[in-house]
């Protein structure tokens, strides 16, 4: 989406969007199995900067619905709305008054974050934020599953747009009764109401002039200022745009500094393994995706594209995508995947011993999360900074090396399109 919006908002012609794929998108795309629609996970349009939600519309037209968040948390057998920190009311009592003791402790002993130049440890924001208790109930379990290290290893330079905190009166009035109050950046969310997330990187390629598909960049000089390509043409550039994951474009560039060169050794990420099933049960959930932190479950998170868009499952049917990360390079094995994720769907209640699978669609996402660990903001900045030095654009989610949002790399394409023009007219 960063590639495609920074295309999209050039004021001029000369310029050549590769893709190595048949179709744009990247992973924001959508593949059509057996009648089912499957995103590569969800890819949710989380829309508040002004100009996106003029932009999304516009693109779009009548194909965009917007929704109001129906998510849960699963655990202890039962099922909780989300955030877990405002929601525990349903719970055990046991687990109840450990998240809420654990939670007024950390309160009342009001601990500043740690003074050193090193980040905060996740595992050090969680409990002087909220306690031992929700740690270790639902932060801890939940994050080393999500991405695949520990939370001492984690930094919390991430957690500001992602994690809500809510106020001590909103979590202890979710611990006595439910609360209709939504929390948190993704409280509501737009989709297209035909054709899966792809239908906006669609949108985006009608505009665009210039795409090469089934081309994939093999090569870049940084000192001649040349792209090879798979077809074995040479592409000589004023300016360089790159959303391929950062340590990937590191690995093809050529020649790098030994600084810049040793730091993309330390660029760590998690990696995705998207089982994509479709049931012949209709409304198998009226929620939008679940958490799952608990161990004995394989996934992480399960959603339901059903209710994104009634036109992702054919009639009459429900479709789930199951998300298990996995340390790059050691994906699970097919056949024990599969019989763990169906396992676990049928022990928390999703799937019932007749409910029949009439498809599955299995998706690898090789780059997922970008792992914020000690070394990570020192290592990109410089990276970045050194490649901007060299009119290269690293921007994107995996581009820029981080953790953000469509909406995030939409307005990234669009600024770093504004920044080469300018210099082009100076």
């Amino acid at each position: 989406m960063a590639g495609l919006s920074c295309a999209y908002h050039l004021k001029t012609d000369d310029y050549l969007l590769v893709e190595r794929s048949d179709e744009p998108g990247g992973l924001s795309r959508s593949v059509k199995h057996e009648g089912f629609v499957f995103d590569h996970t969800g890819h949710l349009l989380h829309l508040r900067n002004p100009y996106t939600l003029q932009l999304i519309p516009k693109l779009l037209g009548d194909n965009l619905a917007l929704h109001q968040r129906n998510a849960a948390i699963y655990s202890s057998h039962t099922y909780t709305a989300y955030p877990f920190q405002a929601n525990t009311y349903g719970l055990p009592a046991r687990v109840i008054k450990e998240c809420v003791r654990g939670f007024v402790d950390a309160q009342l002993s009001a601990r500043p974050a740690p003074k050193s130049s090193r980040p905060e440890s996740l595992r050090s924001w969680v409990l002087r934020s909220f306690g031992k208790g929700f740690a270790k109930h639902f932060f801890f379990p939940y994050n080393q599953k999500l991405w695949t290290v520990t939370p001492d290893v984690l930094t919390a330079e991430w957690v500001a747009p992602f994690v809500p905190r809510p106020s001590v009166e909103e979590i202890v009035a979710g611990a006595l009764g439910t609360q209709g109050k939504q929390f948190g950046y993704n409280a509501s969310f737009y989709y297209p109401k035909e054709g899966g997330i792809q239908a906006l990187a669609f949108a985006f390629a009608k505009e665009i002039k210039n795409i090469r598909l089934n081309t994939e960049a093999t090569g870049i000089d940084l000192a001649r200022k040349e792209v090879r390509l798979s077809t074995g043409e040479v592409i000589r550039y004023e300016h360089l745009v790159s959303t391929l994951p950062l340590a990937k474009f590191l690995q093809i560039a050529s020649p790098l500094p030994k600084e810049i060169a040793a730091l993309r050794k330390t660029l760590r990420w998690s990696s995705v393994y998207n089982i994509n099933l479709g049931i012949g049960r209709s409304n198998l959930s009226e929620r939008h995706w679940i958490y799952f932190p608990e161990k004995k479950y394989r996934f992480y998170r399960v959603g339901f594209p059903m209710n994104f868009a009634k036109t992702m499952t054919p009639r009459g049917c429900s479709s789930m995508y199951v998300e298990i990360a996995y340390v790059p390079g050691h994906p699970p094995n097919d056949r024990d995947a599969m019989r763990q994720s169906i396992a676990g769907l049928r022990d928390s209640g999703l799937l019932t011993a007749k409910d029949k699978i009439v498809t599955t669609k299995i998706l690898h996402i090789p780059t997922a999360y970008v792992i914020y660990d000690k070394n990570r903001t020192s290592a990109s900045r410089r990276i970045l900074s050194y490649l901007e030095s060299e009119k290269v654009h690293s921007i994107g989610r995996f581009g820029a090396w981080k953790y953000s949002y469509m909406e995030e790399a939409i307005l990234e394409g669009k600024s770093t399109a504004e920044r080469i023009m300018s210099s082009v007219i100076a």
